[in-house]
């Protein structure tokens, strides 16, 4: 995070005592829409997530933008969006860690491409911090690991997220003004082993970076080894996956990246 984001909310730092932020789900009620309105001051720490799973398979969420979520608002994901959702996570169903790891990575993908379809002023956003101060729709840390952990809650929700457990997030180099850091954060139920999903590497509507948390903590890169393989960028979908299945019925260009 750049400085002058990180220093808005010092006091609140120092005076945290854990690094985790509570993530539950909202009431189907959760938020009326004029709230967005009441809550435009920015934060030192990813926001819980709040979300609710209509009948009908909508999904109606809050997001958070303009650096530590000094914008935020509320959007719903239609039940023919989820379902486009399901058919590119589809793509990717093997059971390896690899394919597990990329099926996380396409569902963060395509949830932001959702967000983006309902706040265009996200396609705005650079990678990490870069030349974007003055940027409407920019996202720092703090917004992408609060947007990516309800992303993951929704994705859990769904029945996208087998063998995954969604934690909170976490941080790292908290006392320090240049380099502090949030991540969104899983855990492999198949070995005990924290993940950290981070989103902020790249623009939205991106793959997100993976890698094990305790790498994340001592500041490894994504892009280089041991794992460039996993954080691959391909051409398509069908190449970040070991195993696809049968007859995939994608439409030509569909699971294209941007």
């Amino acid at each position: 995070m750049l400085i002058w984001s990180a220093m808005i909310g010092l006091s609140a730092i120092l005076l945290s005592h854990t690094d985790l932020v509570a993530a539950a789900s909202s009431p189907a009620n959760f938020l009326d829409d004029a709230w967005e309105e009441h809550a435009r001051e920015s934060v030192s720490i990813p926001l819980p997530p709040e979300y609710a799973i209509a009948r009908d398979g909508s999904v109606k969420l809050r997001i958070c933008f303009n650096w530590s979520c000094a914008r935020r608002q509320i959007i719903t994901f239609t039940p023919d969006d989820i379902a486009l959702l399901k058919r590119q996570m589809a793509v990717c169903p093997g059971t390896s860690l690899h394919d597990r790891l990329q099926h996380v990575r396409i569902g963060i993908w395509q949830m932001e491409l959702l967000a983006q379809k309902y706040q265009p002023l996200l396609a705005n956003d650079l990678p990490i911090n870069d030349y974007e101060a003055a940027i409407a729709g920019r996202t720092d840390c703090v917004d992408n690991a609060s947007n990516s952990t309800t992303y993951l809650h929704i994705l859990r929700d769904l029945g996208e997220l087998a063998g995954w457990k969604v934690s909170s997030p976490r941080v790292r180099s908290r006392f320090d003004l240049t380099a502090v850091h949030w991540t969104a954060v899983i855990i492999d139920m198949e070995t005990g082993l924290f993940w950290s999903v981070d989103s902020w590497y790249r623009p939205n509507g991106h793959l997100p970076m993976v890698m094990p948390l305790r790498s994340w903590i001592n500041k490894k890169k994504g892009w280089e080894p041991p794992f460039q393989d996993i954080n691959a960028v391909p051409h398509s979908i069908e190449e970040l996956c070991n195993t696809q299945p049968l007859g995939s019925t994608l439409a030509p260009g569909a699971g294209v990246f941007q």
